[in-house]
């Protein structure tokens, strides 16, 4: 399984509502792209100087699941939103072992 985590600092400029709207739309792709398997959006209440404001954990089958994802209209649409109300993102991709 491949497991895709990002975190955003969002620009002060109307964060509640951003905020919202952004999870909301981000959380909406788990019915509009196939190879998304999962999503969880998690928005930070710590507000601590090294948090980071909202943060989400993706799984998908393989790479080329994730690269799908990646390219999906669906995706790209609220890529755009999130970069016109953030100011930086972190990212993460990993491969996760099968437990057993």
């Amino acid at each position: 399984m491949i497991v895709h985590i990002v975190m955003f600092r969002f620009k002060e400029e109307n964060k509640d509502v951003n905020l919202k709207e952004v999870s909301l739309r981000l959380n909406a792709l788990v019915k509009l792209i196939p190879s998304l398997n999962s999503i969880e959006v998690g928005v930070d209440f710590s507000q601590s100087e090294r948090a980071f404001d909202m943060s989400i954990h993706t799984t998908f089958d393989s790479k080329e699941a994730l690269g799908e994802y990646a390219v999906h209209p669906e995706h790209l649409k609220v890529v755009e939103l999130i970069k016109s109300v953030t100011l930086e993102s972190k990212v993460v991709d990993y491969i996760k072992e099968d437990s057993n």
